[in-house]
């Protein structure tokens, strides 16, 4: 495996190939990141990891500094996987000067949920992943689907601008106890840690009482996030909505079994994990 740092010597080792495969990630690897390689690896293709801890995509007030940069251990982790090529640019590397032209996604798939309580989030992660496009030139990009939105933004970035790159969600994966594998897992306390797998427990009771014939949804998500909240939760969003748009689902919506999925956001402690469950009648 090799490990590149700059774009002059990524282009040279690429020598100008699209037959790559992708998986742009912000370092501090887990399970669920080695699980997107080995997806990108079933595509034949040499599989390019990107470890780049975009700003462009924290809030002021987030963790930008904080968050843990580990690239010897990832490094490791990523060769494991079967990984060819990490590219892994400082921020002067891949920002030499101010970022001044961005990608910026429309609001109907960009304010709402995640977009709202992290204005500016989709445009930072749509930058990004625009730049690391052009640099890798991939035949194919591996996201996870655990950002489920993020997902539905760059497949409809990459749809919109005719980019030659497929766009492929890989499962969300948990650990044994349900919770989403999140590398901001690691700043949860041993009793958060306990205590987390209480938000994909709300999404499953959402998802059975919609199944079971509930049909008013705001009440169903208000109870799920009365218990959270009981719990000591404080929660963004925790809602219905439709797969294909995001938009709340209407009662046409459950006569005609629309594909739905149950998403939330909430913080425990000082951290804020996300989640979502897609499902069926």
């Amino acid at each position: 495996m090799q490990v590149i740092h700059t774009l002059a010597d990524l282009r040279a080792v690429l020598a100008g190939s699209t037959r790559t495969a992708l998986v742009p990630t912000m370092g501090n690897l887990h399970e669920g990141h080695l699980a997107l390689v080995r997806e990108a690896a079933l595509h034949g293709f040499p599989v390019v990891a990107t470890i780049f801890v975009n700003r462009l995509q924290f809030l002021p007030h987030e963790d930008f500094d904080q968050y843990p940069r580990t690239l010897e251990r990832d490094c490791q982790l990523l060769e494991g996987a079967g990984c060819d090529i990490v590219f892994a640019p400082s921020e002067s590397e891949l920002y030499p000067e101010p970022q001044t032209f961005k990608v910026t996604p429309p609001a109907a798939i960009a304010d709402l949920l995640e977009g709202e309580f992290r204005p500016g989030f989709f445009t930072g992660v749509c930058t990004v992943v625009m730049k690391l496009f052009q640099c890798v030139q991939p035949a194919v990009a591996v996201f996870g689907q655990k950002d489920y939105q993020q997902l539905m933004v760059i497949k409809a970035m990459a749809r919109q601008f005719a980019l030659p790159t497929e766009i492929v969600g890989a499962p969300t994966v948990r650990a044994n106890d349900g919770l989403a594998l999140s590398s901001r897992n690691g700043y949860l306390s041993q009793d958060e840690r306990a205590e987390a797998t209480a938000l994909v427990r709300a999404l499953r009771a959402i998802a059975a009482a919609l199944r079971e014939g509930a049909r008013d949804v705001a009440a169903v998500e208000a109870r799920q996030r009365a218990e959270l909240d009981a719990r000591g939760w404080k929660t963004d969003y925790l809602t219905v909505r439709r797969r294909i748009d995001l938009l709340p689902p209407t009662p046409e919506d459950f006569t005609a079994r629309t594909p739905l999925v149950a998403l939330a956001a909430s913080r425990l402690g000082k951290t804020r994990l996300i989640d979502n469950l897609e499902f069926d009648f």
